[in-house]
């Protein structure tokens, strides 16, 4: 554990495990995975505990102390590894090309496609290791390698054969040999692979017509499929009719099949196995077999029929049926068959299902099939002793010998085969009927059906080496991805073709040519593609071993650099691996004792400095010291050297016409020309492409505003009055104060300049005088020094105003008042008057009925009893 000392960073003591130290270790300090160990240590060079604790410092921020350790020597060792590996991982930064540390042009040529080697002796500057030759091209160019420096080979792809498809006819008269029919163009190609760079190159497919067809039928002769037998003994003959009107070349073969001659497949007492069926209905049965090549392959189909007429059926106890060992031996056995190099079928007729691998198991049998021949006298001998074949082994063998499978099974099985078709490719499933009469029918179908798709495949790739397919396919329908690999609907005479795309990761050992193929599934022609891989520069021909160059032959110099031999590194190869760090050496990579080595802005190998590589290959650290770097001068507007200069050593050097520590000052003077043609307008300077007026009241792009200054109107008023009408202020005054500027007089102001007419500025004024009278005229300086002014001789004076109106309309204003006036009052007094009258009215009421006489108003009271 750490103990915490004075000035060290506390940490929480515990017992770590390595594990624990090694998370805790890069997770304090953001680091991720392990890589470039040995490189890393190499370039460290001091002594593990010190390494470690420099790392721990710079990752905690704070200096750690090492006092006591409760682990042991072993743990510790490997803890300051682990260190190390975290440290020096984050210092890997730059491009792909950069982080490869490539040092020779034949290593940075593997790293990517983009990546090329700068063989130009002078090009690497004081500081940089040999690595830094290798980069991407354009950054290359920025450094100032020419393109003629640059190491950048290609991949090409050239066609070693390439026979035109056949066009045949089934009515020529001339017969071609199968090995004379070309349906695959081209056979032939050599690539040289580039890491990186994909070789594309087009193949061709046309489906020729009356192409040779081998069929291979293959029988289940178990008890339940004896009514099938019956039907299928004249199918020699039939078929070949049938077929002749797709093919004029055809042969056909006969196999059977029972099941393992083993318990518990089949009853091993001695009367079963001479007949294995029921003694219910008398029936003789042959005895159980597991395979048997009754007839090879033949043009003769009336021999077919002789020979499949005298099969008899035999029996077994299980269900499932051994035809996966049939199916193993038809396609591994082709001399015994008599396959040709043609398209080859083989049917495969059932009404059960399968034994697979692992089934064998429960009869004693352990050992996994081999996928040899194993026929003695047309018949499997080896049943008893493999077991049966799995799926992915049966599909490799009918792959490698090109054969197609047509499964005949009963409906009942349809779904078990229909999944087993998926895993089989070029396969196809029909319907059997109960007694296998519609096997023709279902023979032509399926191989119409499997004839119209043509599938590609290719041979195992080597390690690194990728393929990708694109298909073009009838009525220019395009597959990519697994769908690149095939195109379907074929007829006969279509013609398809494939985009393939072979890409190399990385060179084989030892640089060695590689051959693939690729080949249509089922079809027996294929593609032959060399494979070479470029792992090496040209320029690396031309190198010279134990060159002088190369500090004492202790190296081969090549495309511009050192390849230094074994046990020698630095630039010149001017260092052995076991003096590496000294502190002699240390003390040459240290500008003076109070910097650190080689500014911390890299390593010091051989005495030497090798600076550090940045994230963005188009900053660099340079100089002996590894003191000058290319990224850190003064910015404007955000751009290093505002944009218009390089950085070197942390200065700009700015290009042309622009100056200052940023390159932020231009010397162009265009920007501060006013309109009128002079620098700011006379009234400043133009620094930096910007005028500083002299003359603080002015302001302003060129000096041209003064919002302080009376205008150009006002300011010439008086003098203009003076001279043109002898009035205004300066009328005593005028020939001393008003002389100059030259005086123009026009009739009328249609008269005056206008500014669209002049090349100088004009201004247009108009003023007026002690009278409110106005006069108008224009302002403008000629070539910089003549004032003229034009000036209309006629005052605009406003005419006296008319009394008469003005009185008659008072007066009449006066009248209309008073009537208005009067009526108002009388109509508030009719107002008035009609309320005092009601008033009245009412009082007059009430004083009557006050006044009333008694009998009258005993009368009234009377009267009103009634």
């Amino acid at each position: 554990m750490f103990v915490n000392q004075a000035g060290c960073r506390p940490v929480k003591q515990r017992k770590m495990s390595l594990q624990s130290l090694q998370s805790y270790l890069c997770e304090r300090s953001g680091w991720k995975d392990p890589k470039w160990l040995f490189s890393c240590c190499l370039k460290t060079g001091i002594p593990y505990e010190i390494c470690f604790t420099k790392f721990m410092s710079s990752s905690l921020n704070q200096p750690l102390c090492f006092v006591s350790f409760q682990m042991d020597l072993r743990l510790l060792s490997i803890a300051t590894l682990l260190g190390i590996l975290c440290f020096c991982s984050a210092q890997q930064e730059g491009s792909d090309c950069i982080k490869a540390n490539a040092q020779s042009c034949g290593e940075c040529i593997q790293v990517a496609e983009k990546c090329g080697w700068c063989t130009d002796t002078d090009f690497l500057k004081q500081g940089e290791s040999k690595s830094a030759r290798c980069d991407e091209l354009q950054s290359l160019i920025t450094k100032g390698c020419t393109k003629a420096k640059i190491e950048n080979p290609r991949g090409s792809t050239s066609i070693n054969k390439n026979k035109a498809v056949t066009n045949r006819k089934k009515d020529m008269v001339e017969k071609l040999k199968a090995d004379q029919i070309t349906q695959i163009q081209p056979q032939k190609l050599t690539l040289n692979l580039r890491s990186g760079e994909a070789q594309t190159f087009k193949l061709k497919f046309k489906r020729a017509e009356d192409y040779p067809i081998d069929l291979y039928y293959l029988m289940d002769l178990s008890f339940s499929m004896k009514d099938d037998l019956e039907n299928v003994k004249n199918l020699g003959t039939d078929l070949m009719r049938e077929m002749k009107e797709v093919t004029s070349d055809f042969k056909i073969g006969f196999g059977s099949f029972v099941e393992k001659t083993v318990m518990p497949y089949i009853s091993t007492t001695p009367a079963r196995l001479l007949n294995p069926c029921t003694s219910t209905n008398n029936d003789t049965c042959t005895s159980p077999f597991s395979y048997k090549n009754v007839l090879k392959l033949t043009e003769n189909g009336e021999e077919f029929n002789s020979l499949v007429s005298k099969q008899q059926i035999s029996g077994n106890l299980d269900s499932p049926e051994g035809g996966f060992d049939a199916i193993m031996q038809v396609a591994v056995c082709g001399d015994a068959i008599g396959w040709r190099n043609v398209t080859r079928l083989l049917v495969f007729s059932t009404d059960a299902g399968f034994h697979f691998a692992g089934d064998g198991k429960l009869g004693g049998i352990v050992l996994p099939n081999d996928g040899k021949c194993h026929l003695e006298n047309n018949m499997y001998t080896m049943s008893h002793y493999y077991d049966y074949p799995s799926i992915a082994h049966l599909v490799q063998k009918l792959s490698d010998n090109n054969i197609q499978t047509i499964f005949a099974v009963t409906e009942e099985f349809q779904p078990v085969y229909k999944e087993l078709k998926n895993l089989i490719p070029k396969s196809a499933v029909g319907t059997l009927s109960s007694n296998s009469s519609n096997v023709i029918k279902l023979i032509i179908d399926s191989y119409n059906s499997l004839s119209s798709e043509v599938i590609l495949e290719n041979g195992k790739l080597p390690e690194g080496v990728s393929i990708t397919y694109k298909s073009i396919c009838k009525n220019g329908w395009v597959g990519t991805g697994e769908n690149g690999r095939k195109c379907s609907n074929i007829s006969i005479g279509d013609e398809v073709s494939f985009e393939i795309a072979i890409k190399s990761e990385k060179c084989p050992p030892q640089g060695k040519s590689e051959t693939i193929t690729i080949k249509p599934l089922g079809f027996t022609e294929n593609v032959e593609i060399v494979l070479n891989f470029i792992c090496e520069c040209e320029c690396s021909k031309d190198g010279k071993p134990l060159s002088e160059m190369c500090h004492n032959g202790n190296g081969t110099f090549e495309c511009g650099a050192c390849r230094c031999n074994e046990g020698r590194i630095g630039r010149l190869c001017e260092c052995s691996t076991d003096e590496v760090r000294t502190d002699d050496l240390d003390a040459n990579c240290r500008k003076d004792n109070g910097t650190g080595i080689c500014s911390n802005n890299g390593d010091c190998v051989c005495g030497t400095c090798e600076c550090k590589k940045r994230e963005n290959p188009e900053e660099r650290y340079s100089g002996k010291f590894c003191e000058c770097d290319n990224f850190n001068c003064d910015r404007s507007s955000n751009k290093l050297c505002g944009g218009h200069g390089r950085c070197e050593c942390r200065v700009c050097i700015c290009d042309a016409n622009y100056t200052g520590s940023a390159c932020d000052c231009s010397l162009d003077t265009s920007t501060c020309l006013a309109a009128n043609k002079q620098i700011c307008n006379g009234r400043g300077t133009c620094e930096c492409g910007v005028c500083k007026c002299t003359n603080p009241k002015f302001q302003g792009p060129t000096c041209e505003i003064c919002p302080t200054c009376p205008g150009v109107c006002a300011e010439h008023k008086d003098c203009v009055q003076c001279r043109a009408f002898d009035t205004g202020e300066k009328k005593d005054t005028c020939e001393r104060d008003c002389s100059y500027f030259n005086l123009i007089r026009v009739k009328d102001r249609d008269k005056l300049p206008q500014p669209a007419d002049q090349s100088y500025p004009l201004s247009h004024c108009k003023e007026r005088d002690a009278n409110d009278c106005w006069f108008y005229y224009t302002y403008a300086v000629r070539n910089h020094t003549e004032r003229e002014v034009y000036v209309v001789d006629t005052l605009e004076c406003p005419a006296g105003p008319d009394i008469i109106p003005i009185v008659a309309g008072v007066v009449a204003g006066i009248v209309l008042i008073g009537l208005a006036l009067l009526l108002i009052w009388k109509l508030l007094m009719i107002i008035h008057d009609r309320r005092e009258f009601a008033k009245f009215e009412k009082e007059k009421m009430n004083a009557k009925v006050a006044v009333l006489p008694p009998f009258v108003h005993s009368s009234v009271l009377h009267v009103h009893n009634r």
